[in-house]
């Protein structure tokens, strides 16, 4: 088996893919799987043009996969728009491959990466991002849960918290960008929650419920990011918001409190308050400390320090920020904005620019670059 040629090899069939029309993170997810059948085959049947074998296998792993994808995008669509047959109900299997890919041979964590690029449709890159990791670390999960799951029979299901996982970074993939991914993860937990009586399946629904009413009002007509205290709250669904908070109460009335009914009930909070000044940061800092004590999530960490900032005042927030890692998503971010709070605008304008740099999408480098453009131009006047 020559690794070393393996490795070599990598760029240029990832290459001839995208020639052919497969877009980059789909041709890496199919030579990582045509890697895999060389690491199978290879050993006793070494092919006399490696890189020709690691080409076609890996255009026909890509075919299958596109092929796949657009099979499940039909059927979503088919079940959107055709009307159902007779009184029975329209039939809908997108929920059940959730459960069937959280198979109980793989790990959690396995199972989730391996059901949102198989079922979900999110790219190895988006994955990795939501996990915090090197894509390349999330190629390798997902491509050692196919593997595990290669031989055995999907006749187990996985259990509700993978597949709540699954939804709920579906629902934040399409809430940061695509609304229809927002959306179907809505539709899916709905169903979820129609089919089994779960507190924390229905603060999963409450949190999505109450988020995605606010979704007109996070950009502006010109497509800019408005941030939630610039937000016009008129454009806020209310019967969005309405549902979710019924929905909230019921799950928090059953004492079994989750990590989604926690999210959730900091998202009603904002939804309650009239206007920002109103918002009742002492209540969400003590719903971020449940959170932190359910999940000790780096990511709820971050939040509760900003919440602490404007709860406590914005050095209380940056002496909480500095408990955590520097290099978090949003970290620097958040630490402009503690710094501009506390009235220290070079710092502030320094680190706006900073973190523009490393901003997940552009609507959100574009905010970020415009803040520090705007504290520049104070600093010049």
């Amino acid at each position: 088996m020559n690794e070393p040629l393996l490795r070599e090899l990598v760029p240029a069939v990832i290459g001839v893919l995208v020639r052919r029309g497969a877009d980059f993170a789909a041709a890496e997810d199919a030579v990582q799987d045509a890697l895999v059948e060389a690491v199978r085959v290879w050993p006793d049947d070494t092919p006399q043009d490696p890189k020709g074998w690691l080409v076609t296998v890996a255009w026909r792993k890509f075919l299958d996969a596109a092929r796949a994808d657009t099979s499940r995008r039909h059927r979503e669509v088919r079940v959107e728009t055709e009307p159902a047959p007779g009184p029975g109900e329209a039939a809908d299997d997108t929920l059940q491959l959730y459960f069937l890919c959280a198979h109980p041979s793989l790990t959690p964590a396995s199972a989730v990466a391996l059901t949102l690029r198989a079922v979900g449709g999110l790219t190895t890159r988006q994955i990795a991002q939501a996990y915090l990791v090197p894509e390349a670390t999330m190629a390798q999960r997902i491509s050692r849960a196919k593997r595990t799951v290669s031989d055995v029979r999907f006749n187990r299901h996985g259990d509700v918290a993978t597949v709540l996982r699954v939804l709920y970074l579906v629902f934040n993939e399409g809430y940061s960008g695509d609304v229809d991914l927002a959306a179907e993860a809505i539709r899916l937990t709905r169903q979820l929650a129609a089919r089994i009586d779960h507190e924390e399946v229905a603060g999963l629904l409450a949190l999505m419920l109450l988020h995605h009413a606010r979704r007109a009002a996070r950009t502006g007509p010109d497509g800019r990011l408005v941030p939630l205290a610039e937000q016009d709250r008129g454009l806020w669904d209310t019967r969005l918001i309405a549902e979710g908070v019924d929905v909230l109460q019921a799950a928090l009335v059953r004492d079994r409190l989750g990590e989604f009914q926690a999210q959730a009930a900091v998202a009603a909070l904002h939804a309650d308050a009239q206007t920002a000044a109103e918002t009742d940061w002492v209540q969400i800092v003590e719903w971020y400390d449940e959170l932190v004590r359910l999940t000790d999530n780096p990511v709820a960490r971050l939040n509760r320090a900003v919440a602490v900032g404007e709860a406590d005042g914005p050095r209380a927030g940056l002496a909480a920020l500095a408990e955590l890692d520097p290099s978090l998503p949003r970290y620097t971010a958040a630490a402009a904005y503690l710094h501009e709070r506390d009235g220290d605008p070079v710092t502030a304008a320094r680190l706006y620019a900073q973190a523009a740099r490393s901003a997940p999408n552009i609507p959100e480098r574009d905010h970020l670059t415009r803040q520090a453009a705007r504290l520049n131009e104070q600093l010049r006047t």
